[in-house]
């Protein structure tokens, strides 16, 4: 058996304390009833979200989207208790508990920039522009782990469509909330507050881009960026910017957090490549929560409906 050394192991090649205390738990009753395979055992579910994490109101009307994986979806306990979100902790089995008391309601996301009138409206206005949609994406994270979820909400490219962006708006940038009395984590200059996040506007147009609301057909749990949040499914999780309060488009790229702190590990694009490493680890590989042996990294995340935005471009130039 090989042995590392702590100072060898990257932290992202660690099982989630969560998903190994729940395969100690599910290995323990497959025992017992004498079911337990051999290997390659996948985590179950222990309880529905309602009773295994705190989430919201259950969502109505949502029909199924075409745009859905097959694969199997994450267990809720592990998407909701295994979070990068950074303005409440940067250890990922925190968020849960910090932001159990973070005030969603009343909320408000200006939209404003290259618009034909801007706007300030109320998130619940937002979440009634079309009918929810739920999406089972898969989601590739840059420092290695990957999750399936099923999301709640609808393409970003109805907003756009309803706020009359003008021609000249050829990006779409996202700010998150900044709010010291809440998020313990931006009292550190771990990034630059308010978290940026921006799209090309053909991207954000894809109707893969989500704007999203809920997820297992639920409200969206604090730690997973209620009331509001983007979900880009091609592209690394930090491009889908949480607790969404301004929608700006602009003739400017925007400046995004990450490329800001960190422009030789962080592109603007963050789009799923296997063949463009992270200056610190591969991205050849991932595992999926809940699992403990690697699967390749697919291009795009497997979504090639995507591809085409990005014809003619030098993928490891524009990262």
């Amino acid at each position: 058996m090989l042995i590392k050394k702590s100072e060898e192991i990257r932290w992202s090649e660690i099982t989630p304390k969560n998903a190994y205390l729940n395969r100690r738990k599910f290995l323990a009753v497959a025992a017992l009833s004498g079911t337990a395979a051999v290997g390659g055992v996948r985590l179950r579910q222990l309880g529905s979200p309602s009773i295994t994490a705190l989430a919201g109101n259950k969502i109505n009307g949502i029909t199924k989207s075409p745009f859905s994986t097959t694969e199997t979806i994450t267990p809720y306990q592990d998407v909701t208790h295994y979070n990068n979100y950074y303005e409440f902790s940067t250890e990922k089995d925190e968020p849960a508990e910090l932001a159990k008391n973070f005030r969603t309601r009343p909320w408000k996301v200006k939209i404003d920039g290259e618009v034909a009138k801007k706007l300030e409206l109320d998130v619940d206005e937002i979440i009634k522009m079309a009918p929810p949609e739920e999406r089972i994406y898969r989601h590739r994270c840059v420092e290695g782990w990957s999750i399936v979820v099923p999301w709640v909400g609808f393409s970003l490219s109805e907003l756009i469509k309803r706020v009359n962006a003008t021609s000249k708006a050829r990006f779409v940038e996202f700010t998150t909330i900044y709010d010291l009395t809440q998020m313990p984590g931006q009292r550190r200059n771990v990034l630059d507050w308010p978290y940026v996040e921006g799209l090309r506007m053909d991207e954000a147009m894809h109707p893969l881009a989500l704007l999203c609301f809920g997820m297992y057909g639920e409200d969206l749990p604090n730690q997973d960026g209620a009331p509001l949040r983007m979900v880009l499914p091609w592209k690394y999780g930090f491009k889908s910017a949480k607790a969404i309060v301004r929608i700006h488009f602009t003739a400017k790229q925007p400046m995004n957090t990450w490329n800001i702190m960190a422009p030789q590990e962080y592109g603007f694009y963050a789009n799923v490549n296997p063949h463009v490493d992270h200056p610190r680890w591969s991205q050849a590989k991932e595992r999926r929560l809940g699992e403990f042996f690697k699967r390749p990294t697919l291009m795009f995340n497997g979504y090639d409906q995507v591809a085409s935005l990005y014809n003619g471009m030098d993928l490891k130039k524009y990262f």
